[in-house]
């Protein structure tokens, strides 16, 4: 079994900053992709960034040049660093990954996402 738990989400004044980690567990042989996704009531879920294990980034345009998205492969864990926080950046941000994982002996590729948690962008 792969869980993805992720942490760092509260409430943060206009122009603050947050960082969001995700650490992926269980018997995982290798992470290809992981990513950062955000949810606000009576919307799709909606990617924000995502980085390769090769290291190779995307960003919405309305994160580019604030958020920041970068992994450790040793670590299986993802952070999101969210500077120059604005109101509509508030959502419940989940996190993804594309794991290969072993399973009675076979390498099974799956995509997972964590729990979710709040980010409150609030005066």
């Amino acid at each position: 079994q792969v869980q993805l738990v992720e942490s760092g989400g509260g409430l943060v004044q206009p122009g603050g900053s947050l960082r969001l980690s995700c650490a992926a567990s269980g018997s995982i042989v290798s992470i290809r992709r992981m990513g950062w996704y955000r949810q606000t009531p009576g919307n799709e879920r909606e990617l924000a960034a995502g980085i390769t294990s090769g290291g190779i980034t995307n960003y919405s345009n309305s994160v580019k040049g604030r958020f920041t998205i970068s992994l450790d492969n040793a670590k299986n864990t993802v952070w999101l660093q969210m500077n120059s926080l604005k109101p509509e950046d508030t959502a419940v941000y989940y996190c993804n990954a594309d794991i290969q994982k072993l399973t009675l002996g076979r390498v099974i590729s799956g995509n997972y996402w964590g729990q979710g948690t709040q980010v409150t962008v609030s005066s």
